[in-house]
């Protein structure tokens, strides 16, 4: 009776405050349900990031260390991926400041990224200065395409173009993260593309099951098998190489301990 009655009121509640909804259907413990019995996985295996880069060693000349960006490793990732490319050619889906892009195209032939316009940011209510951060850091370099679109309704078949290397790093709730991986196998890879997603995990020992939970869903059923995550970031990654791999496990013991060598650059 005291279950029927908390349910009673949670249903009253959402009935009088409609965005409560959105609280459950983000919580964390419904998305791991989810992705145990839709696809019997509590997390994709690991790829030790020595093991995906034996010979790891790169340098990152745009990093502000401000919020909502990624990690040094996340863009490590990226730029040493890159590298493994001749003349690579690199899509993103989400600008924020352009650090990823940026980073990416001292290594890359030709750059592409898809953003909202400032026009649609102001329209979800968000921050004018948040808006006129959008490619802070990539706007004045020559091998990057700025194109402004949203990935929900953006014909990425009118690219008519494919990419070695994809990173999907924009709106991070289901039904956007299932739309852009879905569209980018559809429209963008070749036989040895790679596609990297960001905020897979909240940090390199927290998961996200609801991005988990899109990509799965969003990924062809044959290249499934070929989704990892990256230890030591927050990013996942398609790859038709085989790695061995290890089992995620927050709070182990440290495997791996990086070398960290900073200089602070005025912007002028």
């Amino acid at each position: 009776m005291k279950k029927l009655k908390r349910a009673l009121k949670a249903f009253g509640l959402i009935l009088q405050k409609p965005w409560l909804l959105n609280k459950i259907l983000d919580d964390d413990s419904i998305w791991f349900d989810y992705m145990q019995k839709s696809h019997q996985l509590k997390s994709l295996p690991v790829i030790s990031i020595d093991t995906l880069f034996p010979n790891f060693n790169v340098t990152l000349n745009n990093f502000a260390f401000l919020d909502g960006g990624s990690l040094p490793t996340d863009l490590a990732i990226l730029k040493l991926l890159a590298s493994g490319f001749d003349e690579c050619s690199y899509f993103e889906i989400g600008t924020w400041r352009g650090e990823s892009v940026v980073n990416v195209a001292d290594n890359a032939k030709e750059c592409y990224t898809l953003n909202l316009s400032k026009q649609e940011l102001l329209k979800l209510g968000l921050d004018e200065k948040y808006a006129d951060l959008h490619g802070f850091f990539s706007k004045n370099k020559k091998n990057i395409t700025h194109l402004i679109g949203n990935s929900m309704t953006y014909d990425f078949a009118s690219l008519n173009k494919k990419f070695d290397l994809i990173f999907i790093d924009g709106n991070h709730h289901y039904d956007f993260v299932k739309n852009d991986t879905a569209k980018v196998f559809e429209h963008l890879i070749h036989e040895n593309s790679v596609i990297v997603w960001h905020d897979y995990a909240y940090a390199p020992e927290k998961l996200r099951p609801e991005v988990m939970s899109a990509i799965l869903d969003g990924t062809p059923q044959i290249f499934r098998k070929n989704l990892y995550q990256v230890s030591n970031s927050m990013c996942a990654i398609f790859t038709r190489k085989s790695f061995k791999t290890e089992v995620f496990s927050p709070l182990s013991k440290p495997a791996l301990k990086f070398e960290v060598q900073m200089e602070v650059k005025k912007i002028d």
